[in-house]
């Protein structure tokens, strides 16, 4: 399971563990959204890659989107 939370316009994935496996992130010019994994050298399970691939295909198709944070 990976569980994703709102920062500041990203997402941090977080396994369920309590580890941050990184963050997902729209790419102005590749106009979709990204995930950055937070160590290069973790490597992700499959059912955690599966989980984050859904959700990028969700931010992508406007299924789910990443609130806006209003810092004043």
């Amino acid at each position: 399971m990976v569980l994703f939370f709102p920062i500041q316009q990203e997402l941090d994935c977080i396994s369920d563990s309590g580890q941050i496996l990184g963050k997902i992130k729209f790419d102005v010019t590749l106009n979709q959204h990204i995930f950055t994994p937070d160590n290069d050298a973790l490597a992700l399970s499959e059912n955690q890659q599966q989980a984050i691939n859904a959700r990028l295909a969700g931010l992508d198709g406007g299924q789910f989107s990443i609130d806006m944070q209003d810092d004043d």
